[in-house]
């Protein structure tokens, strides 16, 4: 069994979501968002999401970190935010200890869904699905759901990464 974090990073909001990976077998164990407000300095925030990231390792003890690479955005002052965002979410692995392992979004689609362009309602559909939800989590805590599914089906279990 394996405890994986997956998120997935936001310059304003951030998703999160931890499962238990073993072969053929996943479990929910939680998922969330982490906010940020506009009122707060761009530095603030990147705080506030280090240590939002820092709070939910330090609950929930995973394994293992997966999260998503950052996509070329149309503007390069957004793809520089969110690297930013990425940035800090990566250093609080990091600095607990974890191994990060990074994901494309269509990868992390594709993993989900077999789709590698689908859209978010049919990724919170399947993460509720795959997981046995009962209900659908907010699209960006599903986003954090579905990379920590794409780490464990990618993962060795006789190796722990």
């Amino acid at each position: 069994m394996r405890r994986i974090l997956g998120i997935d990073p936001g310059s304003r909001v951030t998703g999160y979501g931890v499962i238990d990976a073993a072969p053929g077998r996943l479990s929910f164990v939680a998922c969330g968002v982490i906010r940020v407000t506009d009122q707060e300095t761009f530095v603030a925030r990147l705080d506030a999401i280090f240590s939002g990231i820092n709070e939910v390792i330090q609950i929930h003890q995973p394994d293992v970190v997966a999260i998503e690479e950052v996509f070329l955005a149309e503007n390069p002052r957004s793809a520089l935010k969110l690297g930013h965002a990425r940035g800090a979410a990566v250093v609080a692995a990091t600095q607990n200890g974890l191994a990060v392992h990074e994901y494309n979004a269509k990868t992390i689609k594709r993993a989900v869904t077999g789709y590698g362009q689908a859209e978010k309602q049919q990724v919170q559909h399947m993460v509720r699905a795959l997981l046995g939800l009962n209900a659908c989590p907010s699209s960006d805590a599903a986003d954090g759901l579905a990379v920590a599914i794409c780490h464990a089906n990618q993962c060795d279990f006789g190796v722990l990464a």
